[in-house]
């Protein structure tokens, strides 16, 4: 490194440092945002320029000379080299959904600290190289899914169980989504307004690129963003003109309008819309993101949560059971490790990619900023009054049904909020309550309203800037429906092309056609059945996201460490061992304590149990109002029980059989067989990260 380098270097670590210091020794006195947006973004950038560079290098032994499977394969429908600025907009709008939005939010019960040390700790340990790890394997396998390079790698009996429960545990994820979507568009005409044209936007920006001006990105991106900003600024005026109603969607209307978008972009070629969709949604995600950051730099809010409150140690909170260990890894369910990041990262990116060193700015980089979206939104819910935020967070059994019962309720929680603080604090949103408004959105928005409001337009534009964040949350869930549709069908025609050859091949136009038919009725069917029935369909087992989201995460980390280690790199295998070992005791403890906790609110058993003796006595318990809604619950109880149990019981099967495999190859004398695919030399010359080396640039213009 160069004296410079090493200045710049040691003066990033000093800034991170600072500021994990100063949250680390605070006690009792409130701490400034500013602290939590340096510890991060400190920590991002060493992590990001020393150890995925360290991985890229030394432990994938990543090779451009090497054509990737968008280069060799190239057919213009799945497989299609891509630039890596839009395949890196792809690839975060993909994977970038509800979790690091909401979880953060929710886990802000147990205080800011605990949350954000497990956000940037464990993207940098975990999630981003779990990311980046599959890219590149599934990238020398010919975009192989997760579940078919288990069957692969593993064998019969561990793929066979990991194919099970990533198929159902995609299909949950998925219904789950796209429910937080529905939720937050319905009945608003300015979001769906909004929303609904990035579809054409994104369509010729698509055509632009290819057939129009190819190669024009900086021309094509300009264009885009310029409309992205039209459509939303005129959605405000659709909410306030005679167009209203018509892009005033009940949830019924926006559920089946959901399934049909997501049929259509799993089937259409990639490059004409998921791609440019993603990445002009990028651009909103990103720049409302950034803009946040901004706006906590300028307007320094203080931190008004603890770093950590009693419900960290007692279990008790109101926003959810259980103790701070294992459930705020668990709620947390992105921005730190996430299971469905990598089936994006064996799905659609690994077909796109142009060069294997990109994938420390798509794999790595991507999930570095999922990670600072979930520091902003801990950020947003914790600069809001204790009070204000148990009481929009807190069920409506505990809070009442007015904004008296609900300050009494705070305060026997041990904070304190006046109705009239609640009033206002509605008023200033213009929502007629803020009361029991659960799921973590709702305070993100209020959150997001308090910063913006500082320094864009003052109290006056809170309610502009609350609506704006709840259209904004829908759009950045939406991008992992359509990319996670398009995932589930390959995972679908990989795991049958297993039984009849044809249809594994992704691109055949009947195979894709029937595969993305059966996974859009799947989840599909789930929503609509959750959206029409407050206790059905998705609502079921929507307890399951997290737990299944992280088990997930450990068949991805188990493939990781078995490709590593019959590759003959037993040495390096501790980079994903490690975070793997961690995630299977967070998550099989989790699934352990939800399956056989004799706590209602925290084992699934035990919920069914009370409510099954409340129904025999002819009692009714919240939020059931009817026996027939007491006998659902008992039902939806059972459910999830059952397969939570059964989740944990396929990851260890898959975990076990894998043991085998790392055995018998650190025994074996010769190499174990593998499926990467054979070397053919690249034509392609292109950069590695976002801007291009000069070295690269050199490359480039000798390139023919």
């Amino acid at each position: 490194m160069k004296v410079r380098s090493i200045i710049v270097w040691t003066a990033v670590a000093l800034v991170g440092a600072a500021g994990w210091a100063v949250l680390a020794l605070s006690r009792g006195e409130n701490v400034n945002a500013v602290w939590l947006l340096a510890a991060a973004l400190g920590s991002y950038a060493i992590a990001y320029r020393f150890y995925a560079r360290f991985i890229v290098k030394k432990v994938l032994r990543a090779d451009d000379s090497r054509a990737t499977p968008a280069e060799r394969l190239d057919n213009g429908i799945d497989f299609q080299p891509t630039d890596r600025r839009i395949l890196f907009g792809h690839h975060f709008a993909a994977i970038a959904g509800a979790g690091p939005l909401v979880g953060p939010v929710l886990a802000a019960q147990m205080g800011y600290l605990p949350g954000t040390i497990w956000i940037v700790a464990g993207v940098i340990f975990a999630g981003a190289v779990q990311d980046m790890v599959i890219l590149f394997f599934s990238m020398r396998r010919n975009g192989r899914s997760l579940g078919q390079m288990a069957r692969d790698e593993i064998g019969p009996i561990g793929g066979v169980a990991a194919l099970i429960a990533v198929f159902a545990i995609m299909i949950i994820l998925l219904a789950v989504l796209a429910l937080v979507v529905v939720g937050a568009l319905a009945q608003s005409p300015w979001g769906v307004f909004s929303i609904a044209m990035t579809i054409p936007i994104a369509l010729f920006m698509g055509f632009y690129l290819r057939v129009i001006r190819p190669g024009a990105v900086v021309e094509t991106t300009l264009i885009g963003v310029a409309l992205l900003v039209l459509a939303i600024v005129a959605g405000g005026w659709v909410q306030e003109s005679s167009w209203a109603p018509v892009f005033t969607l009940s949830p019924s209307a926006l559920s089946l309008w959901l399934i049909a978008y997501g049929f259509v972009a799993a089937v259409l070629p990639v490059w004409m819309l998921l791609a440019p969709r993603d990445y002009l949604s990028t651009f909103m995600k990103i720049g409302t993101i950034v803009l946040m950051a901004i706006g906590v730099a300028v307007t320094m809010p203080v931190m008004q949560n603890t770093a950590f409150t009693d419900f960290a140690f007692n279990g008790k909170g109101p926003v959810f059971a259980g103790s701070l260990f294992p459930f705020v890894f668990i709620i947390i369910a992105c921005g730190a490790l996430s299971g469905f990041h990598s089936l994006i990262s064996s799905g659609t990116t690994p077909k796109m990619i142009q060069k294997e060193t990109q994938v420390r700015m798509i794999g790595y980089g991507s999930m570095l900023m999922e990670s600072f979206v979930a520091v902003m939104a801990m950020i947003a819910a914790c600069i809001l009054s204790p009070g204000l935020y148990f009481a929009m967070n807190s069920p409506a059994g505990v809070m009442g049904a007015t904004v008296e019962t609900a300050s009494q309720a705070v305060a026997n929680l041990g904070f304190v909020i006046t109705p009239q603080d609640l009033q206002a604090a509605a008023a200033a949103v213009g929502e007629s309550t803020l009361v029991s408004r659960t799921g973590g959105a709702p305070t993100l928005a209020v959150g997001i309203s308090e910063i913006f409001s500082g320094f864009l337009g003052g109290d006056g534009f809170k309610a502009f800037w609350y609506h704006f964040a709840i259209m904004f949350e829908a759009l950045f869930i939406l991008t992992t429906v359509d990319a996670g549709t398009r995932v589930g069908r390959f995972m679908l025609q990989d795991t049958l092309g297993n039984v009849w050859k044809p249809i594994g091949r992704v691109s055949w136009w009947p195979g894709l056609v029937a595969a993305s038919a059966v996974v859009v009725a799947a989840w599909g069917y789930f929503l609509y059945q959750g959206v029409n029935d407050p206790l059905g369909g998705i609502n079921q087992l929507f307890p399951l996201f997290g737990i299944a989201n992280q088990l997930l995460a450990a068949v991805a980390l188990t493939v990781a460490t078995t490709l590593l280690i019959k590759s003959g790199r037993l040495k390096w295998a501790w980079v994903t061992a490690v975070p793997l070992a961690w995630d299977a005791v967070v998550t099989l403890t989790a699934s352990y304590e939800k399956v056989f906790s004799p706590v209602p609110t925290l084992g699934f058993f035990a919920q069914r149990d009370r409510y099954q003796a409340a129904l025999d006595q002819g009692q009714l318990l919240p939020p059931a109002k009817t026996p027939e809604a007491m006998q659902q619950i008992v039902i939806n109880s059972t459910v999830d029980g059952i397969l939570a149990a059964l989740f944990a019981v396929l990851i260890i099967i898959v975990i076990l059989d894998a043991a085998r495999v790392w055995v018998k190859a650190i025994r074996s004398p010769a190499p174990l067989p593998s499926t990467e695919a054979e070397y053919v030399e690249s034509k392609i010359v292109a950069p590695s990260g976002l801007l291009a080396t000069r070295e690269e640039k050199e490359r480039m213009a000798a390139a023919p």
